[in-house]
């Protein structure tokens, strides 16, 4: 590889291996060197740990089944590759730039992070860790800003991934003295040039996304990756809260998990719904209706279970429920 027009200090890669996020085991560098000797697919994930987060995806993300899809065809990709290089047939690394495209709330961060620790474990990025930024974090609001700051954040996701959230917002043409463009005229030459060291991903809602590539066909070309991540269905919305609560140690009552499908069949068809961060947030105001609720009662000795339980009480206290009964008012 030529030269890069662009590079950043600190990219020259590695596997000495560095702990990655969301508490990837500290040996996973050691692991990824490892694989270098390994000659099967089940050796390669094995001495990788790779299969360890494959699983995980498989288990602790509800529905997104297309998504998982991809997940293991790109894994699949990348252990081949690994055989490869092990029995010395060189080539360029693969490219690794992706698109995640969906509405808020549909898993593109979670998803982001897991792929950096799966690249990580296979050795294709040398620390695991993910950037995750938006425009303001990239672009300047007066001539020369706009460099430096797409420098600083570039330096630090080398070796790891970098999310840009609403990557549309880069680009504005509209305004002839904003200073998107100059940011996505870096990141294309890094992305090109030192695609063995970083890893981008562009994330936002898919017909904004087609736009911006539709407009911008160099950056379009550097993603050979797509995953389009699908809404939730009621029922993996349910599951999601019941995880969500179990994770608190909460729980539904029985009439309160009743209550909650029937908040989520009218929610779901109200302005701004966000899939799992709506859910997130009703059961935010859920609890805090139960603690109201039990702090009322100030003599009260209460039990783990009563500290524990969602009341259906609390779920139909929830403005979805008063503005759906105004609706069907005569």
């Amino acid at each position: 590889m030529g030269t890069p027009l662009y590079s950043i200090p600190g990219s020259t890669p590695s596997h000495s291996g560095v702990a990655s996020v969301a508490g990837a085991a500290s040996d996973a560098g050691s692991a990824a060197t490892q694989a270098h000797d390994a000659h099967t697919v089940r050796e390669v994930l094995a001495e990788s740990q790779a299969d360890e987060v494959i699983e995980e995806i498989e288990a602790d993300l509800v529905g997104l089944a297309p998504i998982k899809a991809r997940i293991r065809d790109i894994a699949a990709l990348l252990v081949i590759d690994k055989l490869r290089m092990n029995l010395g047939l060189q080539a360029r690394p693969p490219s690794l730039h992706m698109s995640f495209t969906g509405n808020p709330g549909t898993g593109k961060t979670t998803v982001a992070l897991r792929m950096a620790q799966i690249l990580h474990r296979l050795g294709y990025v040398r620390k695991g860790h993910l950037v995750a930024v938006t425009r303001d974090d990239l672009v300047g609001q007066y001539i020369g800003h706009t460099a430096p700051k797409t420098k600083e954040v570039l330096k630090r996701a080398m070796g790891g991934v970098l999310f840009i959230d609403e990557a549309y917002y880069l680009y504005r043409p509209e305004n002839e003295r904003d200073y998107g463009q100059e940011a996505i005229e870096i990141l294309l030459q890094v992305m090109e040039n030192q695609r063995d060291d970083l890893v981008v991903i562009l994330a936002g809602y898919k017909e904004r996304m087609e736009a911006f590539f539709r407009s911008n066909p160099g950056m379009s070309s550097r993603i050979a990756h797509h995953l389009d991540f699908p809404d939730y269905t009621a029922a993996d919305l349910l599951r999601i809260a019941e995880r969500l609560l179990g994770q608190e140690n909460y729980r539904f009552a029985a009439e309160a998990r009743a209550a909650f499908e029937e908040y989520l069949a009218l929610r779901i068809r109200q302005p701004h719904f966000a899939n799992a961060r709506s859910v997130r947030n009703a059961l935010d105001r859920a609890r805090l209706r139960q603690a109201s609720r039990l702090f009322a009662d100030r003599e009260r000795r209460f039990t783990a279970e009563e500290l524990t339980t969602i009341a259906a009480a609390d779920i139909r206290a929830s403005r979805v429920f008063q503005a759906a009964a105004s609706a069907t008012a005569p």
